[in-house]
């Protein structure tokens, strides 16, 4: 009994370890957020978005295959890119509406045409049974997770998540970082608020099998008015936000 306990306690102390320490990020991923080629508008976002501490506490490493979950304008796209380098691969995910809508292609088109990111690959998928060219040893998806329980996209999200867990390889990692609501928040308030509740976060992704194995507070602010919705230009670029980080177990 005293050694499961004490295993518990080891477990208990490792978990928040991780999440208090912030390891200095590596030379490949300072040099990926240093690239000349990120357009201004990106770098003018790093002081609040932090990206060469988010690199790092995903374990993004040269080599790898990563995949931006719905990656926006591909501003972590972009810097994904240079820090896997030419030997590792970058898949930006995008919906099958997305893809299909020749008035407004996605951005992160554009930048997988650009030869100087000839790593990214844009997928099309269908999110509920998403499938990658090759399995992920990362899958990141950043101010997005909410947008799943969003009412007109009527997606299954429990068969997304599912269809994330097998898409990465034993042991990679999922990472969320969202826009915090307060504890108890119920998720049809992500219609209005474009925030959620970080303990459904956890509860619906362990529940498609993953193990939580550290959390970052860089983003955190506590000072954040949380009955503001995420684009309201009182609170945009300064919300509470949560980054965890979910293991697929190895075996």
């Amino acid at each position: 009994m005293k050694r499961t306990l004490m295993l518990a306690a080891v477990a208990a102390f490792a978990l928040g370890s991780a999440s208090a320490a912030a390891a200095k990020p590596s030379a490949a991923i300072m040099a990926a957020v240093a690239d000349k080629g990120r357009p201004t508008e990106d770098t003018g976002r790093d002081a609040d978005r932090k990206p060469a501490e988010m690199l790092e506490f995903a374990g993004v490493k040269p080599g790898q295959t990563v995949a931006d979950f719905l990656p926006g304008g591909g501003y972590f796209t972009r810097i994904f890119s240079k820090a896997v380098g030419p030997k590792g691969a970058v898949y930006a995910v995008i919906s099958e509406a997305q893809a299909a809508n020749k008035d407004k292609p996605p951005a992160v088109a554009a930048l997988a045409a650009d030869a100087n990111y000839g790593n990214i690959k844009v997928v099309a998928a269908n999110f509920q049974t998403l499938a990658l060219p090759t399995p992920a040893d990362v899958i990141w998806t950043s101010q997005n997770y909410h947008d799943l329980h969003l009412s007109r996209l009527s997606l299954d999200v429990a068969a997304v998540n599912k269809a994330v867990f097998n898409a990465l390889k034993p042991g990679g990692y999922y990472i969320v970082l969202d826009h915090a609501a307060p504890a108890g928040t119920p998720i049809d308030s992500v219609n209005t608020a474009h925030r959620i509740d970080p303990a459904i976060v956890k509860s619906e992704l362990e529940a498609a099998g993953f193990k939580l194995v550290g959390e970052s507070k860089v983003l955190r602010n506590p000072k954040d008015d949380y009955t503001k919705n995420v684009f309201d230009p009182a609170v945009r670029g300064h919300t509470d936000q949560f980054i965890y980080k979910f293991q697929k177990p190895k075996s």
